[in-house]
C-alpha cells in the first residue's frame, strides 16, 4: 500500500477513535432513521437510495463498533448473501409436482383471507364477472384463484392467494390473450418471479399498493402501448379459463426444466437445480436494487 492510503486510514482510524460510543450510536440510529424514512417514499429513486442506506448503515455498525473497515464490508455484504441461508435449507428440499391440476375450491376463511370480499367487489364494480373459485395443493403448499372474466374486452381477472410454509400473500392480475399466442399481463406479484417467464408471456408488474382500478387502468394503457386492440384478442369461454391457466403452468414447468432452472427428480417431481437457486438468488438482487 502507498504512503497516501496508509496516512488516509490513519486519519480516520485517529477520528474514529476520537468518537464516543454515543456519538457513533446517534450516527447508526441517524442513518438507519434516515434509510427507513427514504424506503416509504413514493419516487422509486428514493426508495433506491433508502436500500443504498441500509447498506451504509450495515458498514457503519461493524465499522464503528470493531474500528474496522473490514468488519464493516462484512456487515453490508451479508445482505446479499443471507437469503443463501433459506436457499440452502429451504428452496433446496423444495419439490412441485410437475402437473399443476386446478380443481374447484372453496374460499379461504375471512380471518384467512379478510380482504377477498372487498377486493371482489372491487373487480366486479369493473365490468368483470366473477366465473370459478378454483386452486391447488401440495404438500405445505396451496394457491388460491378467484377468476373473473370480462367479455367486452376479452380480459381475465384473478385474485390468487399463496400459502406456503404457514406463510401466505395475495396478488392481483389482469390478462389479456391475443389471437397470436402472446400473453399481455399486468399484476402486483411482490417479489421477482421465481421462474423464467415463458417467452410469450408479457408482464406490466406494479407496486403491491395499487387500487384494481389503477392496476386496470394501467392494463389498458400497457395494451395501448404495444398496439393491442381488443379485435387482437382472443375471445374466451369463460368456463374455459382454468384449462387455460392450467396448460400455463404447465408451459412454465416445461419452459424452466428446458432452461436449467428446474430438474425432474426420480419421483417424476420438479425441483430447483444449482442454477435455479443462483437464479432465485439474482432474483432477490433485483428486488433489493428496484424496490418494486
Amino acid at each position: 500500500m502507498t504512503a497516501a492510503p496508509l496516512a488516509l486510514v490513519a486519519a480516520v482510524d485517529l477520528d474514529l477513535a476520537r468518537w464516543s460510543l454515543g456519538s457513533q450510536i446517534l450516527i447508526v440510529l441517524g442513518t438507519i432513521a434516515l434509510s427507513m424514512g427514504l424506503r416509504t417514499m413514493a419516487h422509486p429513486a428514493l426508495r433506491k437510495v433508502g436500500a443504498l442506506g441500509v447498506l451504509v448503515t450495515s458498514f457503519l455498525i461493524g465499522w464503528l463498533f470493531s474500528g474496522s473497515w473490514e468488519a464493516g464490508v462484512f456487515c453490508a455484504s451479508s445482505w446479499l448473501l443471507l437469503p443463501w441461508l433459506e436457499i440452502l435449507t429451504r428452496v433446496r428440499k423444495l419439490t412441485l409436482p410437475l402437473e399443476k391440476n386446478l380443481r374447484h375450491k372453496s374460499p379461504p376463511q375471512a380471518d384467512a383471507f379478510p380482504a377477498l370480499g372487498e377486493i371482489t367487489e372491487e373487480v366486479e364494480g369493473e365490468g368483470f364477472e366473477h366465473v370459478d373459485d378454483v386452486g391447488w395443493d401440495w404438500k405445505n403448499y396451496a394457491q388460491f384463484f378467484r377468476l373473473f372474466y370480462k367479455g367486452a374486452e376479452r380480459s381475465q381477472a384473478a385474485i390468487c392467494l399463496i400459502d406456503q410454509h404457514n406463510a401466505a400473500f395475495y396478488y392481483l392480475s389482469i390478462s389479456s390473450r391475443a389471437q397470436d399466442g402472446t400473453i399481455w399481463t399486468t399484476w402486483n406479484y411482490p417479489f421477482s418471479y421465481s421462474l423464467k417467464l415463458v417467452p410469450q408471456w408479457r408482464v406490466n408488474r406494479l407496486r403491491g399498493e395499487v387500487t384494481f382500478f389503477e392496476m386496470y387502468e394501467s392494463h389498458r394503457h400497457f395494451l395501448h402501448m404495444n398496439r393491442v386492440a381488443v379485435a387482437d384478442l382472443a375471445d374466451l369461454d369463460p368456463e374455459a379459463i382454468q384449462l387455460d391457466i392450467q396448460k400455463d403452468l404447465r408451459a412454465q414447468i416445461t419452459h424452466n426444466i428446458a432452461s436449467g432452472i428446474l430438474k425432474q427428480d426420480a419421483a417424476g417431481d420438479v425441483r430447483y437445480s444449482w442454477r435455479g437457486m443462483f437464479f432465485i438468488w439474482l432474483q432477490f438482487l433485483r428486488d433489493l436494487v428496484r424496490l418494486s
